[in-house]
């Protein structure tokens, strides 16, 4: 009785879905009432945070955007960007110089300029974005493009950031391009363990190219 009841309920569901009768869906598949649609294999976006800098060695530079903070005083925290001529302007102190000084220096000198106007201020200043010290990667990597120079950083770390090289990569005949300067960098060497006085920091601007 309950075989022929349930032959009676398709019999009636492929009148109504002819479709279903082709493709009828497997027990036990397809999402619950309520579930969410699976996950696809899009990249997931990555949140980036403020980069992390060494706030007694980190040297401010024109474009770095700062994050200043003055406890309990609202109008004077805030963003501040480092203009072309190094400095940033704050409410009442008006410009101060910023370019060249490490986040904690500015931060005494800030300290100090408002203390004429506030009761022992505390100022704490970081960095918000980096823009003036950059290098950039070129040629036969997985990840070339344009990074953010944060500390010091030698040519093999950097190289480890661009998520290793491709297939006919000659890492033998890498080159650093400084100015007006060229200069040899053989990954094999290093990885090795050879020749590591090639292995030099980065400064702002380098472009490694590989070839």
């Amino acid at each position: 009785m309950v075989r022929n009841g349930i032959l009676i309920v398709l019999s009636i569901l492929c009148v109504l879905n002819p479709a279903w009768a082709q493709n009828p869906p497997a027990a036990g598949v397809g999402p619950a009432r309520g579930a969410q649609a699976p996950a696809t294999d899009a990249p997931a976006k990555l949140e980036t945070g403020p980069p992390v800098v060494d706030p007694k060695t980190y040297s401010i530079g024109v474009g770095d955007i700062l994050n200043i903070r003055v406890w309990r005083e609202n109008d004077f925290s805030g963003p501040y960007p480092v203009r072309p001529d190094g400095k940033i302007t704050m409410p009442l102190v008006g410009d101060i110089q910023a370019a060249g000084l490490t986040p904690d220096r500015l931060g005494e000198q800030l300290k100090q300029a408002l203390g004429e106007y506030i009761n022992s201020p505390d100022v704490t200043v970081s960095l918000q974005q980096v823009n003036s010290k950059k290098f950039f990667i070129t040629g036969e990597v997985a990840r070339p493009g344009e990074y953010v120079l944060l500390q010091p950083t030698r040519i093999f770390d950097a190289l480890s950031n661009a998520s290793g090289f491709r297939d006919f990569a000659n890492k033998k005949k890498i080159v650093i391009v400084r100015g007006a300067e060229r200069i040899r960098f053989n990954y094999l060497d290093v990885l090795k363990g050879k020749n590591l006085e090639q292995n030099i920091f980065l400064e702002n601007g380098d472009t490694i190219i590989v070839p």
